[in-house]
């Protein structure tokens, strides 16, 4: 498909630079198959779903994994976006063109790493020096990777180290929040428990790809990087029996609506998971075992946008869209929510 069909006029007053408080506070907006939109807020989620759906959220916490440093007189900016190994990462580089291989960069707090490769995409592969496990050189001398559509804004300070979290995050490895879950609280977790809706957890590590702009002109021609994930066997079978018992499969976020479709099998079964995955869903795409999506809104010609035009439609998204910028909606990651229900659950 065409990439220009997925392109939107966004006013730049619409991009939320710090996230609503308290989180559960965001509004929402409810986008079913067909019919008018309706404009709520997260904390009347509970009342949109029913008794014996499931929700199904990333687990991944995110790491600073944004490192400024210097290669002689040069400064070269790093953004850690997949792991390799114990000390080795794929990084994008800012200032790449002063750096070849074998070149050490010192970054800040003494951490130091070798650029060992750059890949076929531009991306560098980053061997950290020393004996420290790379999670502590990180807590040393990173900052949390925000987006470029708010570091652009404003600088990354502390508050972000909290804000760019979510309550599920206990696994180490993203470089980009699973932004739809941000908005989660204990109170909101407790409404939904009453409410009969389950919840379980997955792990899908973003990379910082998520924010790559789609420079092909045809879907058929862009690469999306891989991102590592997990579903242990238990929750597959919890999934299973619940779909199986008539409930819903209600992704929280696209990270983990693309690895429930990465594990899921042709008949519509979870799979245990634990590899990369490099799904890309474009319009047209059959959908296996996803049933509704909650999500934030996601930047003109994305491979997110992408994504929710598959799932809803793309003429049903576009004036999803239109209706949420013209009622003032905060868009991208600490901007509001949308709940997508396509009438197949």
């Amino acid at each position: 498909m065409r990439v220009e069909l997925f392109d939107f006029e966004l006013p730049p007053e619409r991009i939320a630079l710090r996230p609503a408080r308290p989180r559960d506070s965001a509004r929402l907006l409810l986008v079913p198959d067909a019919g008018d939109f309706s404009d709520l807020t997260v904390g009347d989620l509970p009342s949109l779903l029913r008794q014996g759906d499931v929700l199904v959220l990333n687990d991944t916490r995110v790491i600073p994994a944004q490192l400024e440093g210097m290669r002689g007189a040069a400064r070269i900016g790093a953004t850690l976006h997949k792991r390799i190994d114990l000390r080795r990462w794929q990084a994008f580089v800012r200032n790449a063109k002063r750096l070849r291989v074998g070149n050490v960069i010192d970054f800040a707090a003494d951490v130091q790493a070798v650029a060992e490769a750059q890949d076929d995409d531009g991306s560098w592969t980053l061997a950290f020096l020393g004996e420290e496990p790379v999670e502590v050189l990180l807590e040393r001398a990173g900052q949390m990777p925000l987006p470029p559509y708010i570091a652009g804004k404003r600088p990354t300070d502390a508050q972000d180290r909290s804000d760019y979290q979510t309550m599920f995050a206990v696994r180490d490895g993203a470089v980009a929040a699973p932004t739809a879950a941000l908005h989660f609280t204990p109170a909101l977790m407790a409404a939904l428990a009453g409410a009969g809706v389950g919840v379980e957890t997955l792990t899908l590590h973003v990379g910082a790809g998520t924010f790559l702009p789609v420079k092909a002109s045809d879907t058929d021609d862009h690469r999306m990087h891989a991102e590592w994930g997990t579903i242990d066997a238990a929750t597959a079978d919890r999934l299973n029996a619940a779909r199986a018992a008539g409930g819903r499969i209600i992704a929280v976020g696209t990270t983990s609506l693309r690895l429930l479709e990465s594990a899921a099998d042709d008949h519509g079964m979870v799979r245990p998971f634990s590899g990369d995955t490099a799904i890309f869903i474009t319009p047209g795409y059959r959908f296996k075992v996803v049933d509704g999506l909650m999500t934030n809104f996601h930047l003109p010609r994305s491979t997110l946008f992408m994504l929710v035009s598959a799932l809803m439609g793309l003429e049903r998204m576009q004036a999803a869209y239109a209706h949420a910028i013209g009622e003032g909606y905060r868009f991208y990651s600490y901007g509001d929510s949308s709940l997508l229900l396509p009438g197949r659950g």
